[in-house]
């Protein structure tokens, strides 16, 4: 008998332009676009397989789910579900390992090029007729931005951080990087620095750090203060990995030039957001990780994972 398998939020892997084909190979499937939280106890309870991609799995969840003998994270991070309490019940938990970092460092620089060259800033301007107005062949009223010689501070080298670093060594920047990695293990125009050290000369600073305890609102008003004014902070990381009252202030400040993010702390995020209304906060909707080529490795790896754990040889456990 084929086990049955239950992905509570499919839709944001696979809003449709996807097969789920292979895992109903795999077993009596069934797929959710979403999920409530109050809705995951009826709709889980006769998994042997539950997929889940941002849904919340705690202890309590967990021991209401008796026939559970799997659960894939179908991302990278895992800090919504409680893998203690998993391991606990003889849950293998897995993940998706790297399966979006080219589009994830792709996302760094789109927005980093948009703060220095104000691409669609100028493009609407344009269709608005300004160009067309002007005498001269150019105009610009912000100040255009070069990237080469700048330093750009990274902190985590994983391979989204280490895949940044080299875009931004080739655009000719200077790269500095906090980073658990021995300085013996990185190339010689990577150069490790403390916290302090890189918040004091970083031109740019990307977050590419797992969210936890130790790190959670890590870029606070103290933070921000040792930053040089005009500092261009970027997060596609996690939310929480900030202080969102604190970097709403930089901004009105003018302590930091802008601010990018693909993240929020709750998301999607209150209409009362302080950054939302921020002029230089550039917020998209959590989307860096979602082109077409990274969803296809996603949906490969979770497949692979589930063959692993139905072959008795799982892979990508992250409770081990």
């Amino acid at each position: 008998m084929k086990m049955k398998i239950v992905d509570l939020d499919g839709y944001a892997a696979n809003p449709g332009d996807l097969s789920w084909e292979a895992f109903e190979q795999l077993g009596d499937l069934v797929v959710y676009d979403n999920t409530s939280p109050e809705q995951i106890i009826e709709r889980a309870k006769d998994a042997e397989i539950l997929l889940v991609n941002k849904i919340e799995l705690n202890k309590d969840i967990i021991s209401q789910l008796p026939k559970l003998k799997y659960i894939g994270e179908l991302a990278t991070g895992f800090n919504n579900i409680d893998i203690a309490a998993a391991k606990e019940k003889g849950i293998v938990v897995t993940n998706i390992p790297a399966y979006s970092t080219d589009s994830v460092a792709q996302f760094v620089f789109a927005h980093l090029l948009n703060i220095a060259t104000h691409v669609d800033y100028y493009s609407t301007e344009t269709r608005k007729g300004i160009w067309s107005s002007k005498d001269l062949f150019c105009y610009w009223d912000k100040p255009l931005i070069e990237l080469a010689g700048k330093t750009l501070g990274i902190i985590g080298l994983g391979n989204i951080g280490y895949k940044v670093a080299c875009i931004g060594h080739t655009l000719g920047m200077d790269i500095s990087a906090y980073t658990s990695k021995n300085s013996s293990d990185l190339p010689e125009w990577i150069r490790k620095t403390t916290l302090e050290g890189l918040y004091s000369t970083a031109d740019v600073i990307t977050l590419h750090c797992p969210l936890n305890q130790e790190n959670a609102k890590m870029i606070n008003a103290e933070a921000l203060g040792q930053m040089h004014k005009g500092t261009i902070l970027i997060n596609t990381g996690r939310g929480g990995l900030i202080d969102e009252q604190a970097v709403s202030k930089a901004l009105e400040s003018e302590q930091l030039k802008a601010y990018c993010a693909d993240v929020m702390t709750d998301e999607p995020p209150h209409k009362d957001n302080p950054l939302i209304k921020q002029p230089n906060a550039f917020i998209t909707p959590h989307i860096a990780w979602a082109t077409v080529e990274a969803r296809m490795r996603l949906m490969k790896i979770a497949e692979e994972n589930i063959k692993a754990f139905l072959a008795g040889t799982p892979q990508n456990v992250v409770n081990q």
